[in-house]
């Protein structure tokens, strides 16, 4: 039987993946520029390893058995650890991330981060940058993975971070309870209570963390919901009187004033969330609020000079506001470039 450890290599990790995107060996094949006969050899020497069906050929399309969702899964997240070390190991030799992914919650604001990334990117850096977005524990869980090197919008307190991640706040960030006019709660008595809310529905930003339920905010036990993948989202649902729920203050403001949404006092006490941004500890002597990020004896930041860059911006009070605060109230940014 042929060795597990001579067949289960990153390549062969890969043409899984190659063949589930494809759907069928022949497109697989194409895609990998092989002939089908030698893309099958390559499949069944992986299964007689394992001793293990990987794919279920009784149709035409590639659809892969239990065991073989299993093992792309697992190849994926392998991958994903093997790309990381290559970052780490071309990090050491020369001081800069070949990418640089940031997990951005749907809290943040675009315009500045954009304002962020243009300053960034005009320097012309040796890295790729990459943007994720992602709702709630998502944001963390993308950091904790490995898939990200910096998450902002993080609602976490520091002491509950996994272990080897460094947290430091962005700032407070009121939610009001906003309403389309039009809406029936709109003209309710205040303050509003649990039992009228309950009896309308909801409208919620989906967790984007792929593992377990993630999280809930602001829902009562058996309300309607209606579920949207972004906080932009919820906002123009709520516009429209899909649903009622509470959203940030900067956000609304604009809406407010011009009348297209109405705020209601309720009966919960005022919702103020802490938020933040996190990232991967590099070693003794970092800490939070990435105001000394650690160093090697030739000056080179232990984090990356790339992730530096952006730690050093966030230590602006100016930029930390302006990430928090959506179109309304723009602060003046005083982004550094690159030396």
């Amino acid at each position: 039987m042929t060795n597990t450890r001579d067949v289960l290599t990153p390549e062969a990790l890969s043409m899984l993946q190659t063949i589930a995107r494809c759907g069928s060996f022949a497109a697989a094949a194409r895609a990998l520029n092989l002939v089908p006969s030698a893309l099958t050899y390559r499949v069944r020497q992986l299964e007689e390893a394992l001793d293990v069906l990987l794919f279920d050929r009784r149709s035409r399309q590639a659809r892969p058995t239990a065991a073989g969702q299993e093992l792309m899964d697992e190849g994926q997240r392998i991958l994903a650890e093997l790309e990381a070390v290559a970052q780490r190991v071309r990090r050491v030799a020369t001081g800069w991330e070949s990418e640089l992914t940031i997990a951005v919650d749907s809290l943040i604001d675009p315009t500045t981060l954009m304002e962020l990334c243009a300053a960034f990117l005009e320097s012309r850096p040796p890295t790729r940058l990459r943007l994720r977005d992602e709702v709630l524990s998502g944001t963390l869980q993308a950091l904790a993975s490995g898939q990200a090197d910096l998450a902002l919008g993080v609602s976490v307190e520091a002491s509950t971070l996994p272990h080897g991640l460094q947290f430091a706040p962005l700032g407070q960030l009121p939610f009001v309870f906003a309403i389309a006019p039009h809406h029936p709660l709109a003209s309710h008595t205040e303050p509003v209570a649990d039992e009228w809310i309950r009896q309308h529905r909801a409208v919620a930003v989906a967790d984007s963390t792929p593992q377990g339920r993630g999280l809930t905010v602001g829902l009562l036990a058996g309300q309607d919901v209606f579920t949207v993948p972004s906080m932009p989202a919820k906002l123009q649902a709520q516009l429209r009187g899909l649903g009622v729920g509470f959203l940030p203050e900067p956000l609304v403001r604009p809406y407010v004033a011009c009348g297209r949404l109405v705020v209601r006092e309720v009966q919960r006490p005022p919702r103020i969330t802490s938020v933040g941004y996190a990232w991967r500890r590099s070693g003794a002597g970092s800490h939070a609020g990435g105001g000394n990020e650690s160093s090697s004896a030739e000056g080179v930041p232990r984090t990356g000079r790339a992730l530096h860059w952006w730690l050093k911006q966030l230590r602006s009070p100016a930029t930390r506001a302006a990430l928090l605060c959506h179109p309304g109230r723009q602060p003046h940014l005083g982004v550094e470039s690159i030396p």
